[in-house]
């Protein structure tokens, strides 16, 4: 029982910070490495780099970039876009150093779960924020933001104090993420489309007028003044 209880531990600490990374990486690392350096939680060995106050420092200083930058609709849309390049990878980084010294082999496969996760939870959230965005009021997406740290923190919390936990609702939030995501795949073509349809009516040509049935200058123009 002691061996399963470690490797759940183990399970819920790699896909923990894949999970973590798709919706917040610079949390997530500025929380570990917070942990790790107050001797609340032992990192692994690949991990415990994050400890470094230079990487803590950076980490923190991304995090409040972030925070101002994903409260801005728009700006967060663009922030999601520029940032799928790096959640991603990071994310599957995350996972195969927290999965500690085991086979390269395992590693890798880790790692490749973890980028996955981590590619799907990204596409989940920034996919979601394009659609809040097409609200004109600004509240609903700065709760979004909010609810997303607080559930980066919520969820690694979780993630190294109750492993067994978090495993059940990561797997509920797989199966919901896979329900969600064509939906909102759907309604993000909706948007798109209402926007092409919005510019290209703003910019009809306006309707030609009515031609004028001229004389034909090759027929002879009577005089009827001549007549009388």
């Amino acid at each position: 029982m002691e061996q399963l209880d470690q490797i759940a531990a183990i399970v819920a600490l790699t896909m923990g910070v894949a999970w973590a990374s798709g919706i917040n990486l610079y949390a997530a690392i500025l929380m570990l490495g917070l942990l790790g350096s107050t001797g609340n939680m032992v990192l692994p060995p690949d991990l415990q780099i994050l400890m470094n106050p230079l990487v803590i420092f950076a980490a923190g200083a991304m995090y409040l970039v972030e925070f101002v930058a994903d409260k801005v609709p728009g700006v967060d849309n663009s922030w999601d876009a520029l940032h799928t390049f790096i959640r991603i990878p990071a994310g599957a980084a995350l996972a195969a150093g927290a999965v500690g010294e085991v086979d390269p082999a395992v590693s890798l496969a880790v790692a490749i779960v973890g980028g996955g996760l981590a590619a799907g939870v990204h596409a989940t959230k920034s996919g979601s924020r394009v659609l809040i965005n097409a609200s004109p009021e600004p509240f609903s997406n700065w709760m979004a933001s909010i609810s997303e740290d607080v559930l980066v923190v919520a969820g690694l919390w979780t993630a190294l104090h109750h492993p067994w936990v978090f495993i059940v609702l990561l797997i509920g939030f797989i199966l919901l993420m896979i329900w969600l995501l064509p939906k909102i795949w759907r309604g993000i073509k909706w948007v798109f489309r209402s926007l092409g349809r919005l510019f290209s009516g703003g910019t009809k040509r306006p309707p030609s007028q009515p031609e004028l049935d001229l004389p034909d200058s090759s027929q002879p123009v009577v005089d009827l003044k001549s007549d009388q």
